[in-house]
Protein backbone atom coordinates (compact mmCIF):
# COMPACT_ATOMS: atom_id res chain seq x y z
CA UNK A 1 0.00 0.00 0.00
CA UNK A 2 2.18 2.19 0.82
CA UNK A 3 4.69 1.90 -2.79
CA UNK A 4 1.42 2.64 -4.23
CA UNK A 5 0.97 5.90 -2.17
CA UNK A 6 4.70 6.55 -3.62
CA UNK A 7 3.85 5.90 -6.87
CA UNK A 8 0.97 8.36 -6.87
CA UNK A 9 3.05 10.92 -5.22
CA UNK A 10 6.05 10.64 -7.98
CA UNK A 11 5.76 13.87 -10.56
CA UNK A 12 4.68 12.49 -13.64
CA UNK A 13 7.61 13.28 -16.18
CA UNK A 14 5.35 14.33 -19.75
CA UNK A 15 6.96 14.55 -23.05
CA UNK A 16 6.87 18.33 -25.14
CA UNK A 17 4.97 18.03 -28.45
CA UNK A 18 6.07 20.75 -31.02
CA UNK A 19 3.79 20.89 -33.86
CA UNK A 20 4.26 23.32 -37.15
CA UNK A 21 0.51 24.29 -37.20
CA UNK A 22 0.97 26.40 -40.58
CA UNK A 23 3.39 28.24 -42.35
CA UNK A 24 3.72 30.76 -39.41
CA UNK A 25 2.59 28.89 -36.70
CA UNK A 26 4.43 27.12 -34.10
CA UNK A 27 2.90 25.33 -30.87
CA UNK A 28 4.91 23.98 -27.85
CA UNK A 29 2.31 22.03 -25.48
CA UNK A 30 4.09 20.16 -22.04
CA UNK A 31 1.81 18.98 -18.68
CA UNK A 32 4.16 19.66 -16.17
CA UNK A 33 4.13 19.27 -12.58
CA UNK A 34 2.59 21.94 -10.58
CA UNK A 35 -0.64 24.04 -9.96
CA UNK A 36 -1.69 27.00 -12.61
CA UNK A 37 -1.04 29.88 -10.21
CA UNK A 38 2.46 28.23 -9.28
CA UNK A 39 3.16 27.87 -13.39
CA UNK A 40 1.90 31.16 -14.09
CA UNK A 41 4.57 32.99 -11.55
CA UNK A 42 7.41 30.97 -12.86
CA UNK A 43 6.64 32.36 -16.00
CA UNK A 44 6.13 36.19 -14.53
CA UNK A 45 8.78 36.62 -11.95
CA UNK A 46 12.10 37.31 -12.80
CA UNK A 47 13.62 35.70 -9.70
CA UNK A 48 11.80 32.23 -10.99
CA UNK A 49 12.12 32.75 -14.79
CA UNK A 50 15.79 33.17 -14.72
CA UNK A 51 15.96 29.63 -12.87
CA UNK A 52 14.37 27.59 -16.00
CA UNK A 53 14.15 29.71 -19.23
CA UNK A 54 18.31 29.31 -20.74
CA UNK A 55 18.57 25.58 -21.38
CA UNK A 56 21.63 24.23 -19.89
CA UNK A 57 22.97 22.66 -22.62
CA UNK A 58 23.07 25.60 -24.65
CA UNK A 59 26.05 27.43 -23.21
CA UNK A 60 24.38 30.53 -22.35
CA UNK A 61 24.40 33.04 -19.24
CA UNK A 62 21.57 35.40 -18.59
CA UNK A 63 22.96 38.16 -17.65
CA UNK A 64 19.98 40.03 -16.99
CA UNK A 65 16.42 39.83 -16.70
CA UNK A 66 13.79 42.20 -16.34
CA UNK A 67 10.01 41.55 -16.38
CA UNK A 68 7.14 44.28 -16.01
CA UNK A 69 4.57 41.97 -16.47
CA UNK A 70 1.28 44.35 -16.89
CA UNK A 71 -0.29 44.76 -20.31
CA UNK A 72 1.77 47.36 -22.01
CA UNK A 73 4.97 46.02 -19.68
CA UNK A 74 7.92 45.18 -21.45
CA UNK A 75 10.80 42.51 -20.80
CA UNK A 76 14.19 42.41 -21.58
CA UNK A 77 16.38 39.71 -21.42
CA UNK A 78 20.15 39.72 -21.97
CA UNK A 79 22.80 36.32 -22.51
CA UNK A 80 26.16 36.24 -22.66
CA UNK A 81 27.02 33.59 -25.34
CA UNK A 82 30.92 32.97 -26.25
CA UNK A 83 32.49 36.63 -26.48
CA UNK A 84 29.05 37.85 -27.48
CA UNK A 85 25.59 39.53 -25.86
CA UNK A 86 22.06 38.51 -26.98
CA UNK A 87 18.97 40.54 -26.05
CA UNK A 88 15.34 39.58 -26.67
CA UNK A 89 12.75 41.98 -25.45
CA UNK A 90 9.32 43.24 -25.81
CA UNK A 91 6.04 44.14 -24.65
CA UNK A 92 3.32 42.29 -22.48
CA UNK A 93 0.07 42.21 -24.81
CA UNK A 94 -2.25 40.81 -22.36
CA UNK A 95 -1.77 39.41 -18.64
CA UNK A 96 -4.70 37.21 -16.97
CA UNK A 97 -3.53 35.82 -13.62
CA UNK A 98 -3.42 32.67 -13.98
CA UNK A 99 -4.60 31.39 -17.33
CA UNK A 100 -2.86 33.47 -20.02
CA UNK A 101 0.18 35.79 -21.08
CA UNK A 102 0.40 37.49 -24.29
CA UNK A 103 3.88 39.08 -25.27
CA UNK A 104 5.82 40.38 -28.57
CA UNK A 105 9.36 39.49 -29.43
CA UNK A 106 10.44 42.27 -31.34
CA UNK A 107 14.09 41.81 -31.59
CA UNK A 108 14.39 39.81 -34.83
CA UNK A 109 14.75 42.31 -38.20
CA UNK A 110 11.95 40.10 -40.01
CA UNK A 111 9.08 41.67 -37.99
CA UNK A 112 7.26 41.11 -34.65
CA UNK A 113 6.34 37.20 -33.47
CA UNK A 114 3.15 37.07 -30.82
CA UNK A 115 3.72 34.89 -27.98
CA UNK A 116 0.71 33.93 -26.26
CA UNK A 117 1.09 30.95 -23.75
CA UNK A 118 -1.68 29.56 -21.67
CA UNK A 119 -1.96 27.65 -18.39
CA UNK A 120 -4.94 24.89 -18.12
CA UNK A 121 -4.71 23.89 -14.34
CA UNK A 122 -5.52 19.70 -14.75
CA UNK A 123 -6.38 18.21 -11.18
CA UNK A 124 -3.32 20.36 -9.81
CA UNK A 125 -1.04 19.79 -13.06
CA UNK A 126 -0.69 22.49 -15.75
CA UNK A 127 -1.45 22.06 -19.36
CA UNK A 128 1.31 24.58 -20.59
CA UNK A 129 0.59 25.53 -24.55
CA UNK A 130 3.06 28.14 -26.00
CA UNK A 131 1.78 29.50 -29.49
CA UNK A 132 3.96 31.39 -31.60
CA UNK A 133 2.84 33.64 -34.79
CA UNK A 134 5.60 34.45 -36.69
CA UNK A 135 5.20 37.22 -38.76
CA UNK A 136 6.56 35.13 -42.05
CA UNK A 137 7.20 31.65 -43.09
CA UNK A 138 11.03 32.79 -43.41
CA UNK A 139 10.65 34.07 -39.80
CA UNK A 140 9.64 30.62 -38.51
CA UNK A 141 12.63 28.66 -40.47
CA UNK A 142 15.21 30.66 -39.03
CA UNK A 143 13.51 30.21 -35.63
CA UNK A 144 13.89 26.51 -35.38
CA UNK A 145 16.85 27.01 -33.43
CA UNK A 146 15.34 28.26 -30.81
CA UNK A 147 12.38 26.73 -30.40
CA UNK A 148 14.22 23.96 -30.46
CA UNK A 149 15.38 25.17 -26.78
CA UNK A 150 11.60 24.94 -25.29
CA UNK A 151 11.68 20.89 -24.87
CA UNK A 152 14.78 21.74 -22.36
CA UNK A 153 13.56 24.62 -20.78
CA UNK A 154 10.17 23.39 -20.16
CA UNK A 155 11.96 20.23 -18.56
CA UNK A 156 13.69 22.64 -16.31
CA UNK A 157 10.35 24.53 -15.46
CA UNK A 158 9.07 20.86 -14.32
CA UNK A 159 11.97 20.29 -12.06
CA UNK A 160 11.90 24.11 -10.83
CA UNK A 161 7.99 23.48 -10.19
CA UNK A 162 8.57 20.01 -8.03
CA UNK A 163 11.39 21.62 -5.98
CA UNK A 164 8.51 24.55 -5.29
CA UNK A 165 5.93 21.94 -4.44
CA UNK A 166 8.46 20.53 -2.33
CA UNK A 167 9.70 23.30 -0.40
CA UNK A 168 5.88 24.27 -0.02
CA UNK A 169 4.51 21.45 1.49
CA UNK A 170 7.65 20.81 4.44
Amino acid sequence: MDEKREREAAPTKDHTTVERRSERELVVTRTVNGPARLVFEAWTKAELFRLWWVPRSYGLTLLSCEMDVRVGGEYRLVFRHQESTLAFFGTYLEVTPPSRLVWTNEEGDGGMTVTTVTFDDIAGRTLVAVHDLYPSKEALDAATGSTGAMPEALDQLDELLVSLGSATTK
